[in-house]
């Protein structure tokens, strides 16, 4: 794991959006893993521009995201799926049809989970996953004493989860209490796995994460494991982080972020 912090949540978005199209430049076919929340706004916002403006290509792309709501139907205004259209796809030129949700409203949710692990594996894999994390740990909606191995699946989402998103729905009792979510080992298995972390309200569970002990109760702690994870984070959120002078250094002197600096 590599943590790189940036001074400003805006640097923390450009350099992850540099990041993003690189892969997209060195293989235009890339297999995207792709989040949703406030996090990621600024992130697609400035792909978006980066597509506008300087001809960024999304023709090839196929994504996956990480999750859905169970009940929600893509036409409704808090699903992933019309979060995605209307902060990304619509605003890129990706084929509709190579960008993936799970069905939140499949007969059975846990055979769409399988269904949805066997179009990762058809595609050969995910090659760059983007991740942020939630204020319980989580990532995807791999919410406290989620298995490390366990695959794409209907999760009951914790009270601090439904008092976090809540607040986006007309009322308290519309947001659903079940999502199907990729599974931690599923998010593992990406090539690649970039997490975004913006704001001080962020600070304490990154720091959990990225430098305490590898649980169950925070999903985002199993990405210490994985081979070429990169976290980046604003000043903010890395403010209770102990190795911040370390972080730095290495950033500063690693020669894979030349092109990026």
């Amino acid at each position: 794991m590599q943590v790189i912090i940036c001074d400003s949540k805006t640097e923390a978005v450009t350099l992850t959006s540099a990041v993003i199209a690189h892969q997209l430049r060195i293989k235009p076919n890339s297999v995207l893993g792709l989040a949703t929340g406030r996090t990621m706004e600024g992130l697609y916002a400035r792909l978006a521009a980066m597509h506008q403006n300087e001809g960024l290509d999304f023709s090839l792309a196929v994504t996956f995201n990480l999750d859905e709501y169970v009940g929600l139907p893509p036409t409704h205004k808090n699903s992933y799926r019309y979060y995605m259209n209307h902060h990304l796809f619509s605003r890129v030129n990706i084929d509709l049809r190579n960008t993936h949700l799970p069905d939140g409203m499949a007969d059975d949710p846990e055979a769409e989970g399988r269904r949805y692990d066997s179009l990762i594996e058809d595609v050969g894999g995910i090659d760059l996953q983007l991740l942020s994390i939630g204020e319980s740990g989580h990532i995807g909606f791999n919410e406290p004493l989620s298995a490390m191995f366990s695959r794409t699946r209907v999760k009951a989402l914790t009270p601090k989860t439904v008092e976090q998103n809540a607040p986006l729905f007309e009322t308290p009792e519309e947001m659903p209490r079940f999502a199907i979510t990729m599974g931690v080992g599923t998010i593992l298995e990406a090539e690649q796995c970039i997490m975004l972390v913006t704001g001080a309200n962020k600070a304490s569970i990154i720091a959990r994460a990225v430098e305490g002990p590898v649980t169950s109760m925070i999903s985002a702690s199993a990405l210490q494991l994985h081979p070429a994870c990169t976290v980046i984070v604003d000043a903010e959120a890395a403010s209770a982080l102990e190795q911040q002078e370390y972080y730095r250094w290495i950033f500063e002197h690693d020669p894979q972020w030349e092109r990026f600096r």
